[in-house]
């Protein structure tokens, strides 16, 4: 694991289930990127972690029962991960290394990051892109965040 020390900004670019964390080192409005962490974390489909029949219920009068929904066991996992990356990140402000966070991930983990990140993030975060960047080389990632 690296440091932030140099730049004191963070560009997160994450999706479900890989990020990568870079320090900023570039002069705005081109950023320069170097990888100072990357978090993988595959996860099977719901179908292969698990294909039980639904649960029932059993209604509260009479006979009937109801098939329960079966849980999205993928979402569940993606949604864990992103919320344990929001974690890393209020650990990282904690320690002082970052001053600035710029988020770049899908829309969907865009908001699941948001509504997990801790309250001492969240003024830091200088900007968001909803584009899923995290297979991207890290020059097209630089092209694509340059403000």
């Amino acid at each position: 694991m690296g440091s932030f020390a140099k730049s004191n900004r963070l560009v997160l670019v994450a999706d479900g289930a890989k990020a990568l964390l870079f320090a900023d080192t570039g002069i705005a409005p081109q950023p320069k990127l170097t990888v100072v962490e990357t978090v993988t974390e595959p996860h099977p489909s719901t179908t292969a972690q698990g294909t039980e029949r639904p649960g029932r219920v059993h209604e509260s009068a009479g006979v009937s029962r109801s098939a329960v929904e079966q849980p999205d066991l993928h979402d569940a996992a993606e949604t864990a991960f992103l919320t344990r990356l929001a974690a890393r990140l209020g650990a990282l402000v904690e320690s002082g290394e970052v001053k600035r966070i710029l988020l770049v991930a899908p829309p969907r983990a865009l908001g699941v990051l948001r509504e997990a990140l801790p309250a001492a993030v969240r003024p830091l975060v200088s900007g968001e892109v909803a584009k899923d960047l995290v297979k991207m080389p890290v020059d097209e990632i630089e092209r694509l965040i340059a403000t």
